[in-house]
Order: structure tokens, then sequence, then C-alpha cells
């Protein structure tokens, strides 16, 4: 039995209606941006296929003109909006100019060029394909460590309906007798139609996936974050820092860890109250975060004692960070002078003979120990 094309077009926009009112209750409403955007393209793209089917319907031509193109917009709105969501889920994609253009053009392109067929089906098929092979080009390399398999399914999917998109284009635009219709039962149509409906099923089930993979990465980084200053926990400093003395072994490279302690912490919060006590403790890991470099690792490991593990850096290069990390908390603090706080360190440097971490921290608290012997607000060094 020959496919019916107009029997498609109903059920791609039945399935794409029921997703885009299911997404909503699967995801629930608290949403990163990335999984806010790929939801909201694949509910654009539902009002954009239900467009479609009702100015199949409806007789009058402005009608047909206004809902059609409408459909087209809607269709490039959703590609934009799937190509924000892998650059929130993948970091920076190439080709955004590229993309924004195409998603303005393309809708204008058909409104001006509808009085004329193969201008207009050529024009919105060409543009919609070149819209497809930028995602599929944002599925792809660079690749941040969120990038899992989904990717490929949303590749595949664009390259899929970019080839479909493609063929409709040329047969619309220079074989008009193929193709005189959006409803011509022809194959290369129909097969498009069944596409159609497989790849934005797959594609929906692969935003499913990708968000669940963020949903699992935020829990894990909050099962190994202090909630009060966002640092990593003592968990997190135990699997990450165990993790980075190993690479530093391998590569033989220098590896520096400061343990800070802050100076009288308990008079704060008997004096002042826990409230600012905590006050305290967001102000110091504010000061760390905002100072830290690419690849150090920072963690609050007890009530008032912080961590530094400082990759591919020497005694001099510790007491250069050291010292700017000391000023910028003194400057913090006259800005907030009823946070005033101070702190006292201790510094070891990785030897031959380290072979696990709490070696480093053995020597690094003896160190600290003698900065606060000797008056705290101090850094002592051991190696």
């Amino acid at each position: 039995m020959a496919l019916d094309v107009t029997t498609l077009l109903v059920i791609n926009a039945a399935n794409l209606l029921v997703m885009a009112l299911a997404l909503p209750l699967l995801m629930g409403q608290r949403l990163s941006w990335a999984a806010g955007n790929a939801r909201a393209a694949m509910m654009v793209q539902a009002v954009g296929w239900v467009a479609i089917l009702s100015s199949r319907l409806w007789a009058g031509r402005w009608q047909d003109q206004l809902l059609s193109t409408f459909a087209i917009a809607c269709f490039s709105a959703g590609q934009w909006l799937m190509y924000e969501a892998l650059r929130g889920w993948l970091g920076p994609r190439q080709g955004r100019k590229l993309m924004l253009a195409l998603v303005v053009l393309t809708p204008v392109g058909y409104a001006l060029s509808f009085q004329n067929y193969p201008a207009r089906v050529g024009w919105s098929n060409f543009l919609v394909a070149a819209q497809l092979l930028v995602i599929a080009n944002a599925t792809l390399r660079p690749v941040a460590s969120s990038g899992g398999p989904w990717r490929w399914a949303i590749f595949g999917c664009a390259l899929t309906m970019a080839g479909f998109t493609t063929a409709r284009g040329v047969m619309g635009a220079f074989m008009t007798d193929l193709y005189p219709a959006f409803l011509t039962p022809h194959p290369v149509n129909v097969l498009a139609m069944v596409a159609t409906n497989v790849t934005l099923v797959l594609t929906s089930v692969a935003v499913l996936v990708a968000w669940r993979g963020e949903a699992e990465d935020q829990l894990r980084e909050q099962a190994l974050s202090d909630s009060l200053t966002g640092l990593t926990n003592r968990t997190g400093w135990d699997d990450l820092a165990a993790a980075a003395l190993g690479q530093a072994r391998r590569h033989s490279y220098p590896l520096a860890l400061l343990m800070l302690d802050l100076d009288h912490f308990k008079r704060i919060n008997d004096s002042q109250g826990h409230d600012v006590g905590d006050q305290v403790l967001r102000l110091v890991g504010k000061v760390i975060r905002d100072n830290q470099r690419g690849g150090d690792l920072v963690a609050r490991i007890g009530g008032e004692e912080f961590a530094l593990l400082l990759p591919q850096t020497d005694q001099a290069g510790a007491l250069l960070f050291e010292s700017r990390l000391r000023q910028a908390l003194a400057q913090a603090c006259r800005e907030q002078p009823h946070l005033t706080v101070n702190y006292s360190a201790g510094l070891t440097l990785l030897q031959p003979a380290d072979e696990v971490l709490i070696s480093l921290m053995v020597r690094a608290d003896r160190a600290l120990y003698r900065a606060k012997e000797r008056g705290r607000g101090r850094i002592e060094i051991e190696v």
C-alpha cells in the first residue's frame, strides 16, 4: 500500500505536538540554559508542523502564505534553539554568525518569493538544509566533558534531513513537474516525510539523554562541592588532588601545595555569631576562586581550613601566588570591614619520594602549624 503524504504529515504534527506537551512534564521547570533551549526547539518545531498542516487544510491563498511563512520561521527558530543548546552542552561552536544569518534570511526570502513556487521552495529548502549542516557540524569537536553518544544521534538526524531537504529543494527549484506541491506523493517526498518522523523522535530522545547526563553531572558536582563557599569539598579534594599528584609524577613537573587556616575564626563565631562567620567563609572562598589559575585545585577541607594544589608551580611561583592571594583578601576586607580576616599558610612542594597525597598534606600541615605558632598571618615552608 502506498504511503500517503498527507497522513504522514498529520502523524508528524501529532507526534511532535505530543512530545512538545510531554517534555515540560518529563523535564520539569528548573532547567539549565542548554536544556531549556533544547526543549524550546522541540516545542517550536511542533508549532511549525501544526502551522504547515493548517496551511495545507486552509483553502485561502493569503492564509496559506501566512501560515506557511510562519511555519518556515518556526523551523528556523527551532534550529537556532537547538544550536544554542549544543553550545550550552558542548561549549563554543563554529558557525554561530552563519546560523543566525540563515535563521533570519530563510523566512524573509520565503515570504518575498512566495508568488514564485520554484524560487520559494528552492530558497527555503536550501537554507534549511544549510542550517541542518551547521547543526550537524556543531555536534562535532571540540567537545566538552559533558559531550556523550547522544550527540551522534543529533549528528545523524541533522545530516539525514539535510540530504532530504536538499533533494526537495532541487526538485522544487529545477524539476518542478516532479514536485509541484508540498504534498506531492513523489518517492523522495514520501521518504523525506518518513525520515522527518523518525529523526524528530530520535532527536527528542537524544535531548532527554543529554539533559539526564547534564543533571547527573550537576548532582556529581554538588556532591563534590562545598555548599557554603562553592569550592571543592574534602571528598572531592581527596579524589581530584590524588589524580593531580599522579599526573605531576608521571610527567615530572613541579607541584606546590598550600594549606590555609583562617586566623582566630572561632573568635569571630563567638563574638559576632555564626552568620558573620559564614559570610567570612564565603568571602574567603570567593577571593580564592577569583584568584585561582587554570588547572589549580582549590578546596575547603575543614571548618576554616583550605587547601590549594598548584600544578606547574615551583616555590617562587607558589610564594608569588600566595602573596597575591593575601593582598586580594586584604582588599576584600577593606571593602567589607565587618568581615575582616587573615590567614596562616603552610607551603610544601612535591618531592620524588611522594607517592601519596597524604605525605604532602602532612608536610604542609607542619608548616602551617609553625606559621600559627610564630604569630599567625604569615606563611611557612617545609620541603
